[in-house]
């Protein structure tokens, strides 16, 4: 006779049959109800099976929260890290010019002090950026799969989830705009997005444009016509770190800028004295003609075309080799220290080689820069806006020189500060609408970016460089698609 089931005396977490029901496969447990009588089970924390599950589950909510601290630390160390080396750069540059005159060192010391505490506040401020960025993202996006479901939030999850992170660009600062920052990120949001478009059956023809070999090269000309245009013409528009840049490798002083920039406007000279001041502390004697309608007598002398584009060339060669350096030498000494140690030379050699081509890019653009306006005014006898605008355009061809694999880099960087100049001389022009209730459009520009940018990581990630996404792997942890997670599989 089959034994009744019965609440009343049968153990906490079984059914009145005795161990039977218990000691089958528990898989079991879950269906709740008795093979031989069918009576109902309570599965409860005496069951093993259900012990193990909440083992299992208390692991996976403490990798979830562990993710989420792994990535605020590896996102402020990456920020501290960079800010704080730039920083450093820069007190030693200040150090050393306070070496070299003695009689300044008292004048510059509280200086360097005020540089020292800036720069440490501004490595804090990024490595915070930085460091919440990736903690939210990550916060964001485990709470999204806590509460939607993995497989089922996964197609739009990273998308909101870094919408939500990228307001943590505030912490650089509240008054700290960052629109040149915010473009780039907008580049690069806008390439992945293309390279989603190119491999898209809908969207594969509108982008095939995209695919063009040589479109990098055009791009940098066209960033170069803008960028070099407000170097003569209008500097306030470029980013005063920027600005420095250009000024210190365009090789001319600023009264040579200010008299091209006059005639080229078509305004009166205000200061040809002090450019011919300038050229006399040089040991060059001249004297300029306030009738003249070429600039060539201003920006190079009584040097002739040809031979100042010689001597600019190497002098500009020398600049840039400090710039390039340490961009190829200290990733040789870091990323690539095991080989540094079994083939230095090959190594080394390489990062010479790397760091002589991109110095004679960064030479040759600028002398093409000068040689190229002085062309088209001897060629039309005449300076003015669109001439200089015309002239600025080929020295982007320079890019060629580069290696491939940097020149979509360059070309995309100088794009950002090329979009940021062109709509600031629109403002300033008030051809462009000011809105005084959005007043940190850097931020929402920055959002949107970021959230195009996750989003390509989770569900795209075909589309990033390998580099890039070992980086974003190492910070992040974002699994793959729903169909190949760990997570999932074993769900």
């Amino acid at each position: 006779m089959v034994p009744v089931c019965g609440a009343s005396d049968a153990p906490e977490g079984r059914c009145g049959c005795g161990d039977t029901f218990h000691g089958e496969n528990c898989s079991r447990v879950h269906e709740q109800t008795c093979p031989r009588c069918g009576g109902k089970s309570d599965p409860s924390s005496s069951s093993p099976c259900h012990v193990l599950s909440s083992d299992s589950r208390y692991e996976k909510d403490f990798e979830k929260v562990w993710r989420c601290v792994c990535a605020a630390a590896k996102g402020f160390s990456i920020g501290a890290g960079l800010k704080g080396g730039l920083a450093a750069f820069s007190i030693l540059a200040r150090l050393r010019r306070g070496r070299s005159s003695a009689s300044r060192r008292t004048a510059i010391k509280g200086s360097n002090r005020e540089a020292v505490v800036v720069a440490i506040k501004e490595t804090l401020r990024y490595g915070l950026f930085l460091g919440t960025f990736a903690g939210t993202f990550v916060s964001v996006d485990e709470c999204i799969a806590a509460l939607g479901g993995h497989r089922r939030t996964a197609r739009w999850r990273a998308l909101l989830a870094g919408a939500i992170a990228g307001p943590s660009m505030l912490l650089t600062g509240p008054n700290a705009q960052h629109t040149s920052l915010a473009i780039y990120i907008l580049m690069r949001a806008a390439v992945l997005a293309s390279r989603c478009g190119i491999k898209s059956k809908r969207f594969g023809r509108i982008c095939k444009p995209l695919t063009w070999a040589h479109g990098d090269i055009f791009l940098m000309c066209l960033s170069s016509s803008q960028i070099l245009s407000a170097y003569i013409l209008k500097q306030d528009s470029l980013p005063p770190s920027y600005r420095s840049f250009l000024n210190k490798h365009g090789g001319k002083d600023s009264v040579i800028l200010q008299g091209v920039k006059e005639i080229t406007s078509g305004v009166p000279f205000t200061n040809l004295e002090g450019i011919e001041k300038h050229y006399k502390l040089q040991g060059v004697n001249i004297k300029l003609d306030p009738e003249m309608k070429v600039p060539c007598s201003i920006v190079h002398g009584n040097q002739s075309c040809a031979a100042h584009i010689i001597s600019f060339l190497v002098q500009a060669y020398g600049r840039a080799l400090p710039v390039y350096l340490p961009v190829y030498l200290i990733p040789a000494l870091i990323v690539h220290r095991q080989g540094l140690l079994e083939s230095p030379c090959t190594i080394l050699g390489k990062g010479l080689f790397g760091t002589a081509r991109s110095s004679l890019f960064l030479s040759v653009y600028c002398a093409s820069a000068w040689m190229w306006t002085c062309l088209l005014f001897r060629i039309f006898k005449t300076c003015n806006i669109p001439m200089v605008v015309m002239g600025t355009f080929p020295p982007g061809l320079a890019l060629g020189i580069e290696k491939k694999s940097r020149r979509f880099e360059i070309s995309l960087y100088c794009l950002a500060r090329a979009i940021e100049s062109f709509f600031t001389c629109l403002a300033d022009a008030d051809l462009l609408p000011r809105s005084s209730k959005l007043k940190r459009i850097d931020v929402v520009v920055f959002s949107l970016s970021t959230a195009i940018i996750m989003h390509c990581y989770a569900q795209e990630r075909e589309v990033f460089r390998s580099k890039y996404l070992n980086v974003l792997d190492w910070v992040f942890g974002v699994p793959p698609p729903p169909c190949e997670t760990p997570r999932c599989k074993n769900s």
